[in-house]
């Protein structure tokens, strides 16, 4: 996985300071499976991705789905075990720790952008 961090586009608002991305179908598949929950300031970027479960998962997370800009379409807050989210347009998932959407003041229409580590 690529590390990273994930700002507001024109802007020096660091929303995600430790995001990682994933590189390949098996990263993807695995997503935050089988490791531990996020901590704040930690994010998981998965594109592409368009939907996302949390079977298997013991902890819940907040989502933002991405189009292929990386605008934010849709935000998910506090998905618990056993239950799937999906954006018809989505290109990425960003999943984050439950609060980090309100604690980072990410809106649906921001756009996003990496900067590698």
């Amino acid at each position: 996985m690529k590390r990273g961090a994930l700002y507001r586009v024109g802007s020096s608002d660091c929303l995600v300071p430790e995001a990682r991305r994933t590189t390949n179908a098996w990263e993807r598949l695995r997503g935050l499976l089988g490791r531990p929950a996020l901590s704040t300031g930690q994010g998981l970027l998965i594109d592409p991705c368009p939907s996302v479960h949390t079977i298997g998962m013991r902890y819940p997370l907040d989502l933002a789905f991405l189009d292929l800009h990386w605008r934010v379409l849709r935000l998910v807050r506090q998905l618990p075990p056993l239950r799937f989210a999906a954006c018809a347009h989505a290109r990425a998932t960003l999943e984050l720790p439950p609060g980090a959407l309100d604690a980072a003041g990410i809106a649906a229409g921001d756009v996003l952008e990496w900067r590698d580590a």
